[in-house]
């Protein structure tokens, strides 16, 4: 019912520290992927899909939070999963990848995998599908754009190739997850986006993309002029200055904050 992509990627920040992301892009024709399929933290990302097991990705990430290699993760969660032979489960973390489709998923379904990324769909027009997504991703792995819109060119490519082939299934979504290793100060808005129901998924969530970059560099902006604005003030206090003049500094960058 749906194709997916999960990826790592080690990065470089602007200190020279080296980190590790980890990306999950899902969609399908049924409302709402994003609240049982993707699956990402700091340490891993996991999809679970065809007919859906959630504890699959919860626990699947849970675990390897917990330190299991994701391959030992997600392999004792099957195991103990009577419906295994329905599901598809795929995922990566800090060092290496998994892939499963059960002999019971319906067609045309499968998955291929690289040395940082997975990919699996079901009920798909064909093959050809997942390794559009999977060249879409290769061929701008490690790029100058986020992420989170790399991912959403993966998709595009996997949904221009024909995607899910229930067409008689108006509704649709699709969504993404982007989770890092680096300590920021806060996460970008375009990093955890979800379209619930549209006849246009892959569209509708590259605008909200769009749009939540946009929101981020309009925060920035203001969080900028906010704190030149503050240093403007304490630069104007004179050697006199009193307490009520320290006070208005604390304040404006209380209000910046």
């Amino acid at each position: 019912m749906t194709f997916s992509i999960c990826v790592r990627e080690e990065y470089t920040d602007d200190d020279g520290d080296r980190h590790t992301r980890f990306g999950v892009a899902v969609t399908t024709r049924l409302p709402g992927v994003g609240t049982l399929c993707p699956f990402a933290s700091e340490n891993g990302a996991v999809a679970t899909q065809s007919l859906v097991n959630v504890d699959l990705g919860r626990k699947g990430i849970e675990y390897i939070d917990d330190g299991l290699a994701v391959e030992d993760a997600l392999e004792a969660l099957l195991h103990a999963d009577d419906g295994a032979e329905q599901r598809q489960l795929h995922g990566v973390d800090a060092d290496g990848t998994f892939t499963f489709s059960g002999e019971e998923c319906q067609g045309w379904f499968g998955h291929v995998s690289g040395e940082n990324y997975t990919v699996a769909g079901n009920l798909l027009t064909g093959e050809a599908v997942v390794d559009a997504v999977a060249n879409a991703y290769e061929s701008d792995a490690f790029g100058d754009a986020p992420l989170a819109e790399r991912l959403v060119d993966a998709l595009e490519a996997g949904h221009e190739e024909g995607g899910d082939k229930r067409e008689e299934l108006p509704v649709q979504s699709a969504a993404l997850k982007v989770r890092t290793t680096e300590d920021r100060e806060f996460d970008p808005y375009y990093d955890d986006l979800r379209v619930d129901a549209t006849e246009t998924p892959v569209a509708d969530l590259r605008e909200t993309y769009e749009e939540a970059k946009r929101g981020q560099e309009i925060v920035l902006e203001q969080y900028d002029e906010d704190s030149d604005d503050g240093d403007d003030s304490d630069d104007s206090d004179d050697g006199d200055a009193d307490e009520s003049g320290a006070g208005e500094g604390g304040e404006n960058g209380a209000g910046a904050e």
